[in-house]
């Protein structure tokens, strides 16, 4: 495929006005061809009022319409073959094998998504049925369910070209749900994400779909995003990043004159605790399994372990001395971009600064040329974790930072201490969970997900699971960024009272034509009435 370097807008290439934007490949310290082009403040008005015009059609469209469109994404985009996985390992660094399992993880959400669109019971339907005798006021007849909420923004993340980005969960929730959706391309992988949009635009096309449904904008500028959010037709947005910019796409939707969500997945340091029982049982097996989730894609996931909090015992000194060994020979990888890998050797710089932090590397230089990140454990006692805040917080990269506490209250109150995550995970025995038993409602209080004697790295795409947590891990704990639970983020309720049954959406009419689940004078059932 031959990139083009636009925007694409509504299924049309735009006249390239903006900036240039370079694509750079990380492993090998050069530019790539083509040139993008940053969108001005005009194609970012034309893509949403593509993208309003299209709702008013799409939004009607049938749920077996909308599937049909998901899976033809997903064909689309498997179409696109080695091709594809080529460029983005050139503007990633990511290894082939990596972006091939992700690549099967963002074409099965689309699918997944698509099944539950046909499926339905998504809409969560609510009949309570009139009761005209009822005294002293009779009780009008009432029924609820979701609907789609509008064009919605949604920002392509750095660590995951394909599973978060142009065509990933944010989007493939997003349009499940009925609405059309504008991508903000990450500039990191910008060959990758118009290869992507093609492949959707092609979809839309194919299945006589609104062009407006679908726009990618390439940028680099803070102008572009916070353009973006502030944009009057926008109604939501989708973010996964760091704290900074998704705190300021946050601020910039709260401000305007109609407030919108921001779904926003920031900062997470993701914490384990290790109970005595099993740090005694099992630390030095526990100290490979953390090596290896730490380096995992050079520590670059969201749920990377980067706190491990133990009581300071034989234990926990054979632990450190295990993990200092195996960091040691941990070997440098390149990281994502060079803006990303500064900024982890910048936080690893201002961490080992802290008096009372000491710091173990790699033996192994890294070639800064390759871009390569430096693996490191860095390892200090409780009363200067509480003293230093800094030391709880997330560095991007193959890092992690042990925490040796000398009594079980240092233990707790270094727990207590945290702010909010996406996951904790906690090591122990038997024993060790009811001598701790109160100690898994303290981590609640924390975190969207709990791991038990194993590693956050790793999110499985199911209905059961929670990507979110309390901020600053995410701007809102109610929603998930992975699973099928992600549509609701782009649905807002819709309330009908006394309608008659020609006039409302077939979902909440007596015959349950859908056969879907609906809770009818507060049972669940699939029955008509």
């Amino acid at each position: 495929m031959d990139l083009h370097g636009l925007n694409i807008i509504a299924g049309e290439r735009t006249h390239a006005e903006g900036q240039t934007i370079r694509a750079f490949n990380p492993s090998l310290g050069e530019h790539l061809e083509p040139p993008f082009h940053e969108a001005t403040s005009e194609q970012i008005d034309r893509a949403l009022q593509s993208a309003a015009h299209a709702f008013q059609q799409y939004r009607h469209k049938s749920p077996e319409e909308i599937a049909s469109l998901l899976e033809k994404i997903a064909e689309q985009i498997d179409i696109l073959g080695d091709e594809l996985i080529d460029r983005t390992a050139s503007e990633t660094g990511l290894p082939h094998e990596r972006l091939r399992g992700e690549r099967a993880r963002a074409v099965n959400q689309l699918r997944m998504f698509a099944g539950v669109v046909k499926e339905g019971s998504w809409v969560e339907a609510c009949i309570d049925r009139a009761q005209p005798e009822r005294k002293p006021l009779p009780k009008p007849d009432v029924r609820r369910m979701l609907i789609p909420i509008g064009p919605v923004v949604v920002f392509g993340a750095s660590n995951f070209p394909f599973a978060f980005s142009v065509a990933g969960g944010d989007t493939a929730s997003a349009l499940a749900a009925g609405n059309p959706v504008v991508v903000k391309a990450h500039p990191a992988h910008p060959g990758t994400s118009e290869m992507v949009a093609r492949a959707v635009a092609q979809a839309i096309d194919q299945c006589d779909m609104p062009a407006g449904l679908f726009s990618l904008l390439h940028g680099t500028s803070h102008e572009v995003s916070l353009a973006l959010v502030r944009h009057p037709l926008t109604r939501a947005v989708g973010f996964t990043g760091s704290l900074k910019a998704g705190r300021a796409l946050f601020d910039a939707a709260a401000k305007r004159q109609e407030p919108i969500p921001v779904y926003a997945e920031m900062g997470s340091v993701n914490p384990v605790f290790v109970l005595p029982g099993a740090m005694n049982e099992r630390g030095e097996t526990f100290a490979e399994g953390l090596q290896q989730s730490v380096t995992l894609g050079v520590g670059q996931f969201c749920t990377s372990p980067g706190l491990v909090v133990g009581l300071a015992d034989a234990g926990m000194n054979r632990f450190i001395e295990k993990i200092n060994e195996l960091m040691r020979t941990s070997r440098p990888a390149t990281m994502l971009y060079p803006g990303i890998r500064q900024t982890y050797e910048d936080g690893i710089r201002r961490l080992e600064s802290v008096s009372g932090v000491r710091v173990e590397r790699s033996d192994s230089m890294p070639d800064a040329a390759k871009t390569e990140g430096h693996p490191a454990v860095l390892t200090t006692d409780a009363e200067t974790f509480l003293k230093n805040p800094q030391l709880g917080e997330e560095v991007f990269g193959p890092s992690t930072v042990i925490v040796s506490c000398q009594s079980r209250r240092d233990f707790e109150e270094v727990a207590r201490s945290l702010q909010g995550h996406l996951t904790a995970t906690i090591h122990g025995t038997p024993d060790d969970l009811r001598e701790y038993k109160d100690f898994i409602p303290m981590l609640e209080d924390k975190v969207g997900r709990l791991i038990f004697n194993g590693f956050p790295t790793g999110v499985e795409v199911c209905a059961a699971m929670h990507h979110g947590g309390p901020y600053p891990a995410t701007t809102d704990s109610r929603s998930t960024s992975v699973g099928t639970a992600a549509i609701k983020r782009f649905a807002r309720p819709i309330c009908y009272q006394n309608f008659p049954q020609e006039a409302l959406p077939v979902e909440l009419r007596d015959d349950n034509r859908r056969g879907i689940w609906r809770t009818i004078d507060n049972h669940w059932t699939k029955d008509d009435r």
